[in-house]
Parts: structure tokens; C-alpha cells; sequence
């Protein structure tokens, strides 16, 4: 096990991940997925989590390991249309990883997610979560826009809250 990869999940607590992501910004983050959803046919889910359990560490899980299981936990894989995305934030190390449903992921290529995610990554390294957590949404719904940009025929299959793990 990487010791230092673990001490940075030991000192990571649920109280210093509701001080970077508090009530306003979680509030500001679901009007940005309900005013994204607007524009287009797509899911946005938004998780962040805290620090991975020592069992988790020990495997060796990654966070992108990690963000695949929050992905089928959250039910993002189970939308109309298969475009359901997972935002999905490893506090701990400062770390983003978005899934996409099939239906998206077919239709964007890999390096259009990883400008999100390293746009994210800058941010979050400087301690600029609400910036770093907006542009991410803002991202990823111009993705799904441009793909399936008809939300008259679109119904909200996920909730727009992100969920604080």
C-alpha cells in the first residue's frame, strides 16, 4: 500500500468535505445540472467523495476503479438513452474521473472528458472547488447538447442534487 497515498485519506474527514463543498455550493451545483438538463436529453449525476475506506487502499483501488462502481450505484447506467454522466470527485486527491452511459461515451471522444477533467483538476488544486465544480458541469452539458440537444422529449431520470459521500 502507498503510505502516502493512505495518509492523505486518513486526514481527510466528512467535516473538511462539507467546508470545501458546503450547502451553497451543493445548492449552486443542482441549479447548474437543472439549468444544463434544460438544453438537452442527457443525465447529469455529481458525487463527490470524501476518502476511499482503508479496505479500498489497501486493493489498491484507483479512483477511476472507484468511479465506476459509483456509476452502477447511482443508477447513471439506467437512463432512457443511455447518456446518463457521472461527475465524480475523490476529494482526498483532489482527483476527477467522469463515467458516460454508452450512449454518450460512443459519440465523444476521450480527450473532449479529459479537457473537463483536467480543467477540474486545476481548479480543484487551488482550492477553487466551486469554479472547478461548475466549469465540470458546464462541460460535460455542452457535450450532451451538442449530442442529444432536443429536452422537449427528455424527462429528469436522475436527481440534480450532487450527493456528498
Amino acid at each position: 500500500m502507498d503510505l502516502k497515498r493512505f495518509w492523505k485519506h486518513v486526514v481527510m474527514t466528512p467535516a473538511k468535505a462539507r467546508r470545501a463543498f458546503p450547502d451553497r455550493l451543493m445548492d449552486a451545483i443542482a441549479a447548474a445540472i437543472a439549468e444544463s438538463e434544460k438544453a438537452h436529453r442527457g443525465e447529469i449525476a455529481f458525487v463527490i467523495e470524501a476518502e476511499l475506506a482503508t479496505a479500498q487502499l489497501w486493493r489498491g483501488m484507483s479512483p477511476r476503479a472507484r468511479a465506476r462502481e459509483v456509476f452502477a450505484a447511482q443508477g447513471v447506467w439506467n437512463t432512457e438513452h443511455n447518456n446518463g454522466v457521472l461527475v465524480y470527485v475523490l476529494l482526498a486527491e483532489r482527483c476527477v474521473e467522469i463515467v458516460a452511459d454508452r450512449g454518450i461515451d460512443a459519440r465523444v471522444a476521450a480527450g473532449e472528458w479529459q479537457a473537463i477533467v483536467d480543467a477540474m483538476d486545476t481548479l480543484f488544486r487551488n482550492d477553487r472547488f466551486e469554479e472547478g465544480a461548475l466549469a465540470g458541469v458546464r462541460g460535460v452539458g455542452e457535450l450532451l447538447a451538442r449530442h442529444f440537444p432536443d429536452a422537449s422529449e427528455g424527462r429528469n431520470q436522475l436527481g440534480d442534487r450532487p450527493v456528498l459521500m
